[in-house]
């Protein structure tokens, strides 16, 4: 009987201190921080360690900061570039493009526009590898290419699309438009869905036009998801790798026109076994993505107290 009591006063205090309210908010966060502390902090820390090591098969040796004074070479230039220029131009693509097909299919005026949203939403559930060995086969070089194809149509003759620097460009903004439209446009339908549309009312009662609605209600009312949209945007074209992967067929790139920073740490780490350098391109694409977000996040006000 002694036994028992024991037992029973040990589960109480054991239910009492799982219920106490100030135990349960850890006991609900703990598991965010072991995943984190697991899966994001533990590599970043050792990737940094990593950084200022020559690690080969069987052998590491500390070289300060001899990998990052190699990392400023000609090829990590053009790979910066291009990852840069691919981020402008998506942002250029991923935010207007949506916002507008967004207020389209918002509309009380549009017919079929479920049928619309699951469509654009489609490529989204496609394997980016099946994505882009297909899309390496409409830009291929041949006259049969589809790309080439429709230039035909015209009276222009074929290109070499991922010969040339722009036109490689253009393939890629091709892929990743027909990939990502879609759920930026489940973004803003989601924000535009929770505009009271007294608002609209009022405004169409004061004779403002749809352009005039547009421009002041519905902009404003969407920034904070708009913010979000260019936060992820940014994220996204710093981190592109399998479409420029699968476009070239996983070879080099003429001139390294395809080369991005991801890619050159793939290059590096996993095909030269590079790892301490490849580690050193990563943590410096880490600094370069943190700036970048920080300052579109300052221009955007996010940091502002608000009254």
């Amino acid at each position: 009987m002694q036994i028992e009591r024991e037992l029973s006063r040990s589960t109480k205090r054991s239910y009492r201190l799982g219920s106490s309210q100030k135990v349960a908010p850890y006991v609900f966060v703990l598991p965010f921080i072991l995943s984190f502390a697991i899966f994001f902090a533990y590599p970043l820390i050792n990737a940094g360690v990593m950084s200022f090591q020559e690690v080969l098969p069987g052998e590491v040796s500390f070289v300060g900061l001899e990998n990052y004074r190699n990392l400023w070479n000609e090829d990590f230039g053009a790979a910066l570039y291009n990852s840069s220029r691919y981020t402008l131009f998506t942002l250029l693509l991923l935010i207007p493009l949506p916002m507008v097909l967004a207020a389209f299919l918002n509309s009380k005026k549009m017919i079929f526009s479920n049928f619309f949203r699951s469509t654009l939403f489609i490529p989204a559930l496609t394997s980016v590898v099946v994505a882009g060995v297909i899309f390496r086969l409409i830009f291929g070089e041949l006259d049969g290419a589809l790309m080439n194809t429709i230039l035909h149509m015209f009276g222009i003759s074929s290109k070499k699309w991922l010969y040339s620097s722009s036109l490689s460009m253009f393939a890629l903004l091709v892929l990743a438009g027909w990939r990502w439209i879609g759920i930026n446009i489940l973004y803003f339908l989601s924000a535009l869905q929770s505009i009271p549309s007294e608002l609209y009312e009022a405004a169409e009662i004061d004779g403002a036009s749809t352009i005039r609605k547009f421009m002041r209600i519905t902009l404003p009312l969407l920034r904070p998801i708009t913010i979000y949209v260019v936060t992820i945007t940014i994220y996204g074209g710093y981190a592109m790798f399998t479409e420029s992967y699968m476009l070239w067929a996983g070879k080099p790139s003429p001139q390294n026109i395809g080369l991005t920073v991801v890619g050159y740490i793939y290059q590096q780490g996993f095909q030269y076994f590079n790892l301490g350098f490849g580690s050193a391109i990563g943590i410096t694409l880490l600094g370069i993505t943190l700036l970048v977000s920080m300052l579109q996040l300052t221009l955007t006000g996010m940091f502002k107290k608000e009254d």
